[in-house]
């Protein structure tokens, strides 16, 4: 992992989707006249600039899960202003509250399978501690994982549901041991004590089986089976050179643990390792990375899940024939979050577009899609909201970088537009085509954003994911000057008014991009961002212990590199910076903590340019609270607005 580290490790009964993509209507067929434009197309889009307040006031929805009986769906949104666990009628209907929260976020896990007692997940204000709660039937609440300063997670429940595992941390902070824990009673027993660093992944459904990884480098793990009643290990990831294994699914049956690899090319395959035999076997490949599949409860579905170009393809397969089964035709967007009911008779999904956030659905097997949520505000009309489109362009050394674009509907040769270089978290993360409300409020309000997947981004294949290492602040950073010149050439791009602006390690490539190419850039907007890399590694969580390594060499080791951090760090070269300046940090922040954001606010404070300094006290490492996010985003477009649409004269260099 990396600065953009999960916080929760990925739940066995839920499929992970990637952000979906949003595919423009098809061309009429050979013959078939075009359709006649509507009124609507003939407005200069758009035709209403919103407010933050209008973007925000969309309701997020995540997450679903069946009852025992299949009539209710549970599932997270932030429609109080603070996301909260809800459930509704599978028919749809109105939404009952199970948590009610105004403060701490609380996500919803899972029903119970056999009544309608809840798991829900909370941390507090962002600090990523998250304990396992019960919402019993009556509504009262237990934390099933008390103590301070731990971390917890929940990894399924056994095919009958008398029991259920969960990870924590409060043996000792550094590593994650596997407890078992009795339904009814919510007595329980360890059954797997970590020692040596292994980061647990999956118990199969019989209770006999654990999953676990181990991070070598970031572009390097192996992945374990443990038989956990004799505590028996076997590697089962027995490669040469760098490649990732990851493990997805055991098989219902207890035959099988299907699992991911790279090992055999650029891209993951999805193959299984016989729990017998030890012996392995492809199940699938494609020309992109195979990044998730699960199994329906009873193995009559196999969902597997593809990275194609920064869209999130899902395919539906009968597991025993390999047949595709086929999915309901459904208007632009990718399907996300899929979750197949315990029955196998009926799913849930999230249909999300670039101008639509998602929305929930529940598909009867062989019956049509029933939508449950309209998520996107009704005061915002979608044809004012733009499609993204996936470009690219060739860097300083010839490799390509994948790119996705956002331009306005009022950008045009003859009104240019300002322009920004969004830089995604990580190092190793992607920007992906999916609705993002901050991204959609920019372009309305006339910014061409181009989503840069510089080198190091996931998605690529493994040679592209590992172009990166060790060169943070160099190679990484040169491709965001060239998607800067890639802007010059768009005859609708203000070529004067370029900005950079990104998150967690985003944050640090914008830090970068002013203090070490200074003059390419007219504005950065930092948001939670990397200054000091020697105090961020000296601070990372100690739950990240079994991650230590890979990340000390990917991004260098303050023990035996201080001189190359301090290099590579853009607060030791804080006097080079010489256009404004934004920050946004979250103060309860545990990877890139406040004094991250402190120290370099100070610092180019002396520089005599224009800083803007956003802290929120309830957050963490993002902004997940409404009202946070309609200071926090309009403070953006106000800050870009005054420095860079209208052309602020930028400064002499600092002496």
């Amino acid at each position: 992992m990396s600065l953009a580290r999960r916080t929760a490790l990925p739940l066995a009964i839920a499929l992970a989707l990637s952000l979906g993509a949003c595919q423009p209507a098809p061309a009429p067929a050979e013959g078939e006249a075009a359709t006649p434009a509507a009124a609507a197309e003939t407005i200069a889009r758009p035709a209403k600039q919103y407010a933050i307040e209008d973007f925000v006031a969309s309701t997020g929805v995540a997450g679903a899960s069946f009852n025992a009986d299949e009539s209710r769906i549970l599932f997270s949104s932030n429609r109080r202003g603070v996301w909260n666990a809800y459930s509704m009628p599978v028919a749809g209907g109105e939404w009952t509250d199970v948590t009610r929260s105004d403060t701490d976020n609380s996500y919803a896990v899972s029903y119970f399978p056999a009544d309608d007692r809840v798991l829900v997940t909370r941390d507090q204000g962002g600090n990523e501690l998250n304990h396992l709660y019960v919402i019993e039937a009556d509504g009262s609440e237990r934390d099933l994982t008390p103590g301070e300063d731990l971390k917890a997670d929940f990894l399924g429940f056994t095919a009958d549901g008398s029991a259920f595992h969960v990870i924590s941390n409060e043996r000792d902070p550094r590593y994650f041991d596997v407890y078992r824990y009795d339904s009814a009673s919510y007595e329980r027993t360890r059954v797997y004590e970590n020692t040596t660093g292994l980061e647990p992944a999956i118990v199969s459904v019989d209770g006999k089986w654990l999953a676990l990884s181990q991070s070598n480098t970031t572009n390097d793990s192996d992945l374990f089976v443990v038989e956990l009643a004799t505590g028996q290990s076997t590697k089962v990831s027995e490669h040469e050179g760098q490649a990732a294994f990851s493990a997805q699914d055991f098989s219902p049956d207890g035959q099988w643990l299907y699992y991911t690899a790279n090992d055999q090319g650029e891209f993951a395959q999805l193959r299984r390792v016989n729990l017998a035999t030890w012996a392995h076997e492809p199940v699938q490949s494609a020309d992109w990375d195979i990044v998730a599949a699960y199994f329906s409860k009873n193995g009559k579905y196999l969902a597997v899940a593809t990275n194609v170009d920064g869209s999130t393809r899902v395919k539906l397969h009968d597991a025993a024939t390999g047949a595709e089964q086929p999915l309901p035709a459904l208007p632009a967007g990718e399907i996300r979050g899929l979750r197949i009911a315990d029955s196998e008779t009926k799913m849930a999904f999230y249909l999300n577009g670039d101008r639509q956030p998602n929305d929930l659905y529940v598909l009867e097997f062989g019956g049509e899609p029933r939508q449950l949520t309209t998520s996107l505000n009704p005061a915002i009309d979608p044809a004012d909201l733009v499609d993204s489109t996936v470009v690219r362009f060739k860097s300083f050394d010839g490799m390509e970088i994948p790119n996705i674009l956002w331009k306005p509907h009022q950008a045009t040769p003859d009104a240019p537009a300002p322009a920004l270089v969004w830089v995604h978290g990580g190092p190793g993360g992607q920007t992906t085509r999916a609705h993002s409300a901050v991204i959609q409020y920019l372009a309305n309000h006339g910014y061409v954003v181009l989503g840069i997947n510089n080198r190091g981004s996931s998605g690529y294949g493994k040679t592209f994911f590992a172009a990166d290492d060790g060169k943070h602040g160099r190679e990484p950073l040169w491709d965001t000057v060239e998607a800067k010149k890639y802007l010059q050439s768009l005859d609708y791009v203000d070529d004067e008014k370029i900005g950079i602006i990104g998150g967690s390690y985003g944050g640090y490539m914008v830090l970068s991009a002013l203090a070490f190419q200074p003059g390419e850039f007219k504005v950065g907007v930092n948001i939670f961002g990397v200054s000091n890399w020697i105090r961020t590694l000296e601070s990372i969580p100690p739950y990240w212990e079994s991650f230590r390594e890979a990340l000390y060499q990917e991004v260098g080791n303050p023990e035996t590199q201080r001189e190359f951090l301090m290099e590579t760090s853009p607060l030791f070269h804080a006097d080079k910076i010489n256009v404004p300046l934004m920050v946004l940090q979250g103060a309860n922040d545990p990877r890139v903590i406040k004094p991250e954001s402190d120290d370099i606010v100070a610092a180019v404070e002396k520089n005599g340019v224009p800083v803007e300094y956003v802290v929120f006290d309830d957050e963490g490492h993002g902004f997940s609270k409404k009202k946070n996010q309609i200071e926090g985003y309009g403070r953006i477009l106000a800050f870009l607005d005054k420095h860079l649409r209208n052309g602020a004269a930028t400064p002499p260099p600092a002496p």
